[in-house]
């Protein structure tokens, strides 16, 4: 159920995982505020999409609101994917806080006094040098007991300021970068962007990441880099966690590149208004990209169906949960079924 999209290094031929550990960055970029810019949970309440998403992950259930986010036409967040895999690997779950407006009420969360961003196109105001030595300082420090780590992200709007990142770096970003939206609003975001690169452009570098990213993304960068100089690690996640890895290529972090690689869903591979590919293939030191070729053909359920029309495509770490699955031997009829019985629990 296991496909590749660029294969280097060998990364899942040499992978004998029975057990992993799953941290999930979650994090606020007031970004999300900006009305059509994403669908990725309730509006008015985006803020609290990953705050849910982490309860969901951890518990099956929610706390800080009644109902778990949903997009407007009622499309689950990917979370329930996340969740589904969990109850069948039995995965361990912890959260890094990297700014959030509320806490979410999980196991297992880890502090590192980081607050919500504000919007890019205001200036996010982030300490970028900080969030990254911060991400590198708990890379060194941080230890699980199981064979595989794998990252995965909440963070509403985040396509959007991990397509800021990649451009104030400067990559190319038109037709590269995914949206929550099977339509996605591109006009909108680049507006955003463009004002976001406009009063970035002329600061130094580290300032300039400040003004346009999001917690995760430094966060990430900063971890992965260290972490695969002893561990491998696993991006699960789609153009937004390819954005981690063209951060650390921009700013000269080091990584071990056979150490790395990036997981993802079907539904990034196949959108045709991005290009996962096409982000992997923009790094010198190549880094390993599979995805799980996983959809709800086999679902009579609605809401789930929407996935195959582009409406929800990645988050929460979904690529990432269905590749373990995939590799602890469950089929796509058993995911399926699971999935579906988290969803109406």
């Amino acid at each position: 159920m296991i496909k590749t999209i660029r294969d280097d290094h060998d990364f899942l031929k040499n992978l004998n995982v029975r057990s992993a550990t799953f941290l999930l960055g979650a994090s606020v970029s007031k970004t999300c505020e900006i009305e059509g810019i994403t669908q990725a949970g309730i509006p008015g309440l985006i803020h609290l999409t990953p705050t849910l998403d982490s309860e969901f992950v951890d518990s099956g259930k929610i706390f800080s609101l009644k109902e778990i986010a949903k997009t407007p036409k009622g499309v689950p967040t990917p979370a329930i994917i996340t969740r589904a895999a969990r109850e069948l690997c039995g995965f361990d779950f912890e959260v890094l806080d990297l700014g959030l407006v509320v806490e979410p009420k999980v196991k297992k969360v880890h502090k590192f006094g980081i607050s919500a961003s504000e919007s890019i196109d205001k200036g996010a105001g982030i300490d970028a040098k900080e969030i990254i030595l911060k991400g590198q300082k708990f890379a060194r420090e941080y230890f699980h007991k199981n064979d595989l780590l794998i990252l995965a992200e909440s963070v509403p709007s985040g396509t959007t300021t991990a397509k800021a990142v990649a451009k104030i770096v400067g990559y190319e970003t038109q037709g590269y970068f995914s949206s929550s939206f099977a339509n996605a609003p591109s006009t909108l975001k680049d507006d955003i962007i463009d004002k976001a690169f406009l009063n970035a452009k002329d600061k130094e570098l580290y300032q300039a990441l400040g003004s346009v990213s999001d917690n995760m993304l430094l966060f990430y960068a900063g971890f992965a880099s260290v972490y695969s100089k002893k561990e491998r690690v696993v991006l699960a996640g789609g153009t937004q966690m390819a954005a981690v890895l063209l951060l650390m290529q921009a700013l000269g972090l080091e990584y071990d590149s056979k150490n790395i690689a990036l997981f993802t869903t079907k539904w990034i591979y196949e959108d045709k208004n991005s290009d996962i590919k096409g982000l992997l293939s923009l790094l010198d030191e190549k880094v390993d990209g599979y995805y799980a070729d996983f959809d709800f053909k086999d679902s009579e359920i609605s809401v789930l169906k929407l996935y195959d029309s582009g409406e929800a495509k990645e988050g929460v770490g979904a690529g990432g949960a269905l590749c373990l699955a995939s590799c602890l031997g469950y089929d796509k009829k058993r995911i399926t079924k699971k999935i579906e019985e988290v969803l109406f629990s």
